[in-house]
Parts: structure tokens; sequence; C-alpha cells
């Protein structure tokens, strides 16, 4: 067993696996500090019955030293909603009003990974399903904005999704959800071309859960999987993971077979039962366990014995934590692809991408989102 504490790795690396297409590097395009454990939403049943086996992707070479290369190429699905986010300044008191801010902001955890994918300079492409509205416009505007090219299905008669977020004074936040067209996203709306080429395919449980969106999702593996794409799922919530309990919810994970698997520790816990963290192994090549500001547990697979190690983060103090989780995937996915491509070993890359998404997520908690403009 291998043990990488803080930036310090103390294994002789093993061969290392290989992911994806070959990318150059981004490390000079990841900055700041910190992480902390994604939101929390509900959604509906799990319907693991239906899910097709995954197709295993093709193996790439490394390129040559000295070989010209590109970014790599990150397709999400997802949610592409609005945040109304309400910050008391004071408590609140049933039965009247308080002071403070109410703002109207690009929400949807697949989107917020999506924007820092193209921010840390991939090639991020999004798919998402919104409304025929002004909302869905300006939503689309502001990722275009962030260059992430955007796949949108506009929905004719839902209104594009949205979502109550309460702040409190603290940090804590719960959520009123309404979804509307994000949830509306079709297998038959998906195109292979729009997987070709792409090194990987990242998406949340969110895509995985419901009528059709449960059916999109698994097309959308199975395009990026024949296109020889990698997989990574982000578990994303509690509740809507163990709707149809905890039995099904491992098995869709099981049939998903993702490469990376990224997780809160409730939410690891949740699925695991109580049960050690290295059984994530059985279902994930490499798992990363979010631990906000008390940094994260990475395990991986290898031919020998399996790796595992922390990396710590300084603590950053935040007023509203939400799509820091969503960032830290990001951080992680392009520096793991670059570090892959750039020949590194497995604990070297490992180390490497979660330092990244330790700074892309305090990027995220340090940099206030921008108001959008609706019209």
């Amino acid at each position: 067993m291998s043990v990488i504490v803080g930036g310090g790795l103390s294994h002789a690396a093993p061969s290392p696996a290989r992911l994806g297409l070959h990318r150059a590097s981004l490390a000079s395009r990841i900055a700041s500090a910190a992480v902390a454990d994604r939101y929390a939403r509900g959604m509906p049943a799990i319907r693991p019955s239906r899910l097709p086996r995954p197709h295993r992707p093709r193996r790439l070479s490394r390129p040559r030293r000295g070989e010209a290369t590109g970014a790599p190429r990150i397709v999400v699905v997802g949610d592409l909603v609005l945040d109304v986010v309400l910050a008391p300044a004071e408590p609140i008191v049933i039965g009247t009003d308080v002071a403070g801010r109410v703002s109207i902001v690009q929400g949807g955890s697949a989107a917020t990974t999506a924007r820092w994918l193209a921010r840390l300079g991939a090639h991020s492409s999004m798919i998402a399903a919104v409304g025929r509205d002004s909302a869905g416009r300006a939503l689309v505007k502001a990722m275009e904005a962030d260059h992430v090219t955007m796949r949108v299905v506009r929905v004719a008669g839902a209104t594009t999704g949205r979502i109550g977020v309460l702040v409190e004074s603290g940090g804590e936040r719960s959520f009123v959800t309404d979804r509307g067209a994000a949830l509306q996203l079709g297998a038959n709306d998906l195109k292979a071309a729009w997987f070709v080429d792409a090194d990987l395919l990242h998406l949340t449980v969110y895509s995985l859960l419901g009528v059709p969106l449960h059916d999109s999702g698994l097309r959308a593996i199975q395009l990026a999987r024949a296109s020889g794409a990698s997989v990574s799922l982000d578990l994303a919530s509690i509740g809507p993971l163990l709707a149809g309990g905890r039995r099904a919810a491992r098995d869709l994970i099981a049939e998903i077979a993702p490469d990376v698997l990224f997780a809160t520790a409730a939410e690891a816990e949740a699925l695991l039962g109580g049960h050690a963290l290295s059984e994530l192994l059985a279902y994930a090549k490499v798992a990363v366990v979010k631990r906000g500001p008390k940094g994260a547990t990475i395990l991986a697979r290898t031919d020998a014995e399996p790796v595992r190690f922390e990396v710590a983060t300084a603590r950053l103090a935040a007023a509203d934590t939400t799509g820091a989780g969503d960032a830290f995937d990001a951080g992680f996915l392009a520096a793991w692809l670059d570090s892959r491509a750039g020949g590194r070993s497995l604990p070297a890359s490992l180390h490497r991408a979660a330092m990244a998404g330790h700074r892309a997520a305090g990027r995220q908690l340090s940099t206030p989102r921008p108001e959008l403009t609706l019209g």
C-alpha cells in the first residue's frame, strides 16, 4: 500500500493506467486553494433494471516524446438550471421578513463542472435540456461566454429548471428543486458526433435518475465508450442516490463501471453501508472521496496492491459552498488526463490531480457567482 500525505510521495510508481487521449499541460491554468462538499438535491428513484452492459473503452498509446498534443476533450452531460439564492443577513423569523441578499445565478452540478473545465483550459462541451424561455437563453449564453461548447435541447412546454437555495450564516444550505426541462433530455436527443474524439465523459448521478433522463445518461455512456472515452461519475447526493435502495444504487454503479468515481464522505458511507472505503474500488478504477476542508482520500486499483493516500487542503472560509465539489471534479479531471498524457506515474498523477481539484474548488469558493441577466 502506498501512502501520500500533502505533497510527499512514499511509493515507487507502478506502471500507469491508460486514460483517454493524451493532452498537453494544463498545470499553469489551475490556481487557488480549498474544497467543500457538494450540495444535495432530491430526484426520482433509480431504475437499474434497464441498464445495458457498458462497452470497454479502447486502449490508446501514449504520444512519443516531443509529439504535439492538445488540451483534453471532456463531454459533460447533466443539469443546467437557475439558482435563486436567498442569503438572509440575520436569522429568519417565521411570519415576517428579514434583510438579506437575493441573487439569480447559473446553477447545476454538471454545468459548474463544465464551466470550470473550460476555465482550466480543457475543451469542454455540455449536453443539457432547457426550456424555450429567457432563462434558458441566458444560461446558454453564460456558458458560452466561458467557452463551453453547448449541445442544448430546447424543450417546448417546459420551463428551464430552477432551484431555490437558502444559505444560512454558517454556509449551510437547503434547497427547493424544480428541475423542469432539465429532466426532459431523452436518449434520442443525443448525437454520436458529440462524443467523437472525446477523452472523457463526466456525469452526475442526477443524469441517471428518472425517465427519460435515466435512458439518456446510459446512452451517453454507450456513445462515449464507443468512441474510446473514459467515464467519470459523481454520486452527487445521498437522497437521490438511495431513493431506490442501497442495492439498486450499487447495481447501477457496478453496471456503469466508471473509470473515476467521485463521492463525498457521507455519500461513500451511504453507498457502502459502513464498509471500508477500499470497497469503492469494486466499482471504479479510481475513487475520490471529497472531505471538504479536511481534504480528500484517493484510492486506485493497480496490478499489485491498491494505492490509497490522503491529500490535505487549507481551510477557506466561505459564505456559500455551492459548486465547490463540482469545481473539484473539474480540476481533478483536467490534471489527471494531463498527467497521464505526460507519462507521470499513477501515484504522482493522482496526487497532482487531487491538488488541482482543491485549487479549483478554492477558486469557486472565493469567486462571487455573477448575476444572470434575464431577458
